[in-house]
């Protein structure tokens, strides 16, 4: 389902990073645990974290333990309070690569999905030249499927006819 909330879309981008190299299970596990670790991905708290809050959140087993990860997470959350500023919210922002509404695949099998696209390309060097971390192409492209930016449901899904006739409201 497409997401336009700004938290809700900051909480997809900083998931989507902590996956990289895991499975998205494992993620979704720790999806609770991630929110109470990070202050409900509020981006204003997260920004202002200190050597301290990192050393914590290192040694907190509910999240993925990786430094390279948790130190993105907060510099994610700085280049993330830019680009609200810069275009009044971050939704304004990132649904721009895909023209302000969901695009709509014609997926006939699973196979067909690819890993990145020229727009997750595209979403991807701009995040990167804004400062992000742990937003390569194909990040991006799970990021897009995770906040409804692309319906890859194979057509002959319910869920696809569902979201192809819905409309942005």
């Amino acid at each position: 389902m497409p997401v336009h909330n700004d938290r809700r879309l900051f909480e997809f981008l900083i998931l989507e990073g902590a996956q990289a190299g895991l499975s998205w299970s494992t993620i979704l596990n720790k999806r609770a645990n991630y929110r109470r670790a990070y202050d409900n991905f509020d981006a204003r708290k997260i920004a202002r974290y200190n050597a301290a809050k990192v050393r914590r959140l290192l040694k907190n087993p509910g999240i993925v333990r990786n430094r390279l990860k948790v130190r993105a997470s907060i510099l994610n959350a700085r280049a993330f309070l830019l680009v609200q500023e810069e275009f009044g919210s971050f939704n304004r922002y990132i649904w721009q690569f895909a023209g302000g509404k969901p695009i709509q695949n014609k997926r006939r099998r699973l196979k067909d999905i690819p890993a990145q696209t020229l727009v997750s390309d595209a979403m991807s060097k701009d995040l990167k030249k804004r400062g992000f971390k742990f937003v390569g192409s194909t990040i991006c492209y799970a990021f897009m499927q995770a906040v409804g930016m692309v319906n890859d449901h194979t057509v002959d899904c319910f869920r696809y006819r569902k979201l192809a006739g819905r409309r942005r409201g």
